[in-house]
């Protein structure tokens, strides 16, 4: 009989595979007809893995994958199978540790080596066209490979098993159980403490990653500490958010945020633009920014809103927010799109006097946001405040802040019509979740009522085109099959955000959906939740290995941010079932989580709730009454941590839905709020004012 044709990269759904399918080297997706091939003719497989958005993956395209000899030797040799990060995180999970057990790094592009089952013998990132700063010229690497599976196959598929025993240890390594306590969370947030960098923000030296989940525990840690307490925490994380706002790292025209800073000052970043960043970020910025009512955090919270109705306008009217930007515009290119020379900033603004602005502000002239390999490209920062900006012009502040204006808005446009870096419009639904939640974020702290209701608009559609009720919500939207913990865990807290923002009970029901498939499907003999489908089929056998994700990498872990679905959702409808369930969750990191602390912030917000008290605020009135929609404002604006806020109508009090020390108080009066912290109930109160100062009041 024919054999079936085999699958090829050009019907592909993903734009990286997609570019894949004009290179000269024979690639096939992920499929179970790739490695049937590979042990049919004995030969190993080439993975590459890699994104639209990623840099080193289109120099890699270019100087390798394209050039016809080093895909004759790959085509002659290999089975290559290329794979899309963003659409399979969990074979990237996998094959990230394997190739880190190996070489010591990780990232992408993902160069592995692999026997016909699926297993790494030998792999690495970035492999050079020629030898050079260390590392092996790929078609070395190539024929070398080549070598040893031809004459030392032994040897390989003993490399192979090591290397799965390794990634095993270290998975069990990760899965360490114990107690959990709120001492823990205490150690944990020490630990931040002592990578702080004092000088410029963050933690550690260089590379800098943004830490959105550190930034939230902090702020929670800082709320619940006693009045008159040292601010430590909330230094960390206003100074920090400061220091990023300010920074490189963010896009001072268009508003968003870069992947990370390759240097410790947030100055020089990688450009890509990824919405599992700036979703938690957002959540961050707009939390702080109501804490501290610094305008600089509010402005950057702002800046985020308006980047994404700005780059995917028409994705966010259907439904829905872009998984990432690209941060280039071609194999070669490496920032122009971002970067500026003082000439560039001239011809745009068109103005002597605005352009000498934005050159102060901006430090477009300063050596230290020049880029590497392009001194006359700068990227912009915040170099100077407005009134150092106006006294070296020696003009009023009002007159800077005008020509400013004038030279940021020309610079915009000047930007807009360069070539833009691609906007990937693919709908992740654990990524569009995130932004989602820092959407609602901004309209519940900030009183940004257009982007709440974007959110909402992205639930609603992901709703409807992504959730079966035997399989969860897919991780693409407009696919048929294919769901992850990550999609299931996020989407659920979006749900409860949007539940707690609109007090629709829809918006509930939907997260009790989702959280019990996320149970049924995804969680372990041990209590955990696995990053994939127990049930799922696996192309090959690494996929079958037991992943359960609790480090933030690079997205919140999905264990974490289960747990803290399962606590939220308990809270609010008080099934204690569910806040049990997480605490078991959690017990099965406990032992080893704090050896790992300052990976794992969104896992020290999950033991936070389940371990302190909740707060729960309980509004009894109806929907637009004056006094009622004041009272469940207040509430909905109160940053406090561990808080629960519902809403009923006068005589339709679900008590069994409430703490029963709260159900008992609950009378048919309105508008009355009535607020528990655990088990400890306050007068019932009638005025905004007053549930304003409880619920500020220390936790």
């Amino acid at each position: 009989m024919p054999q079936e044709p085999m699958p090829t990269l050009a019907g592909s759904r993903s734009p990286f595979l997609r570019h894949g399918a004009g290179q000269p080297v024979s690639w096939l997706p992920w499929c179970e007809e790739a490695f049937e091939r590979a042990r049919r003719e004995m030969r190993p497989v080439l993975l590459d893995i890699g994104a639209v958005w990623c840099h080193w993956c289109h120099v890699m395209d270019r100087e390798s994958y394209q050039d016809a000899e080093t895909a004759r030797l790959i085509n002659e040799t290999f089975i290559p199978v290329k794979v899309d990060r963003d659409e399979r995180p969990d074979v990237d999970a996998r094959y990230q540790r394997a190739v880190q057990a190996v070489s010591g790094e990780g990232g992408w592009p993902l160069t592995a080596f692999l026997t016909p089952e699926g297993e790494v013998f030998y792999g690495g990132t970035y492999f050079p066209p020629v030898e050079g700063t260390g590392r092996p010229s790929f078609q070395r690497v190539l024929r070398e490979v080549a070598r040893v599976w031809a004459g030392e196959r032994d040897r390989a598929l003993e490399m192979a098993r090591q290397l799965r025993e390794r990634v095993s240890a270290h998975e069990q390594a990760e899965s360490q159980p114990g107690e959990i306590s709120g001492r823990m969370v205490e150690e944990a947030a020490e630990d931040f403490a002592h990578t702080f960098d004092f000088r410029w923000g963050g933690f550690g030296r260089s590379p800098k990653f943004p830490n959105a989940g550190a930034m939230l525990l902090l702020l929670d840690l800082h709320l619940d500490a006693p009045a008159g307490a040292d601010p430590w925490a909330l230094r960390i994380v206003s100074e920090t958010l400061a220091r990023m706002g300010r920074g490189g790292i963010r896009d001072q025209l268009g508003g968003g945020f870069h992947r990370y800073a390759t240097d410790a000052r947030w100055m020089i970043p990688h450009f890509e633009k990824m919405a599992y960043d700036n979703g938690p970020l957002l959540q961050a910025y707009a939390r702080a920014a109501a804490v501290t009512g610094e305008p600089l955090l509010r402005e950057v919270a702002d800046g985020i809103v308006a980047y994404y109705e700005d780059v995917a306008g028409a994705l966010l009217e259907r439904g829905g927010f872009p998984a990432s930007q690209d941060a280039d515009i071609g194999e070669a290119d490496d920032g122009d799109y971002w970067t500026w020379t003082e000439e560039e900033v001239a011809a745009a603004v068109g103005d002597e006097a605005a352009a000498r602005a934005a050159v102060l502000r901006f430090g477009i002239a300063e050596s230290a946001a020049a880029m590497p390999h392009q001194g006359m490209r700068h990227v912009l920062h915040l170099a100077r405040e407005l009134d150092e900006v106006a006294a070296t012009l020696g003009v009023g502040t009002d007159k800077a802040v005008a020509l400013l204006e004038r030279a940021t808005g020309r610079m915009k446009q000047a930007r807009d019509r360069r070539p833009r870096p691609l906007v990937d419009e693919t709908v992740y639904t654990g990524w569009s979740s995130l932004v989602a939640s820092g959407f609602l974020a901004a309209g519940r702290h900030l009183g940004h009522e257009r982007a709440a209701a974007t959110a909402l608009r992205a639930l609603e559609r992901i709703w409807e085109e992504g959730f079966d009720v035997e399989d969860g919500v897919v991780h693409r939207l407009g696919d048929h099959e294919g769901a992850f913990l990550e999609d299931q865990a996020a989407f659920a807290v979006a749900l409860l955000d949007a539940f707690e923002l609109t007090q629709q009970a829809p918006w509930l029901e939907r997260a009790r959906a989702v959280v019990g498939v996320m149970l049924a499907r995804f969680r372990d003999e041990e209590g955990a939740f696995q990053d994939r489908p127990r049930d799922e089929p696996a192309a090959a056998r690494v996929l079958a290995q037991l992943h359960r994700p609790i480090a933030d990498a690079p997205s919140p872990a999905g264990n974490a941010v289960a747990a803290l679905a399962l606590l939220r959702l308990a809270a609010l409808t008080h099934e204690t079932d569910l806040a049990d369930q997480a605490a078991v969750v959690l017990s099965v990191f406990a032992g080893s989580a704090p050896r790992m602390a300052t990976s794992c912030a969104t896992y020290f917000r999950a033991v936070d709730w389940a371990t302190r008290p909740v707060t729960t605020c309980v509004v009894v009135g109806e929907a637009g009454e004056a006094g009622t929609d004041a009272l469940l404002a207040a509430a909905l604006s109160s940053c406090r941590p561990r808080l629960a806020v519902r809403r009923f109508a006068p005589g339709a009090v679900a008590a069994g839905e409430l703490p029963p020390e709260l159900a008992a108080m609950v009378t048919g009066e309105s508008p009355r709020a009535y607020v528990c912290v655990g088990t400890s109930c306050l007068a019932p109160m009638g005025e905004a004012g007053a549930l304003d100062r409880v619920l500020a009041a220390e936790s």
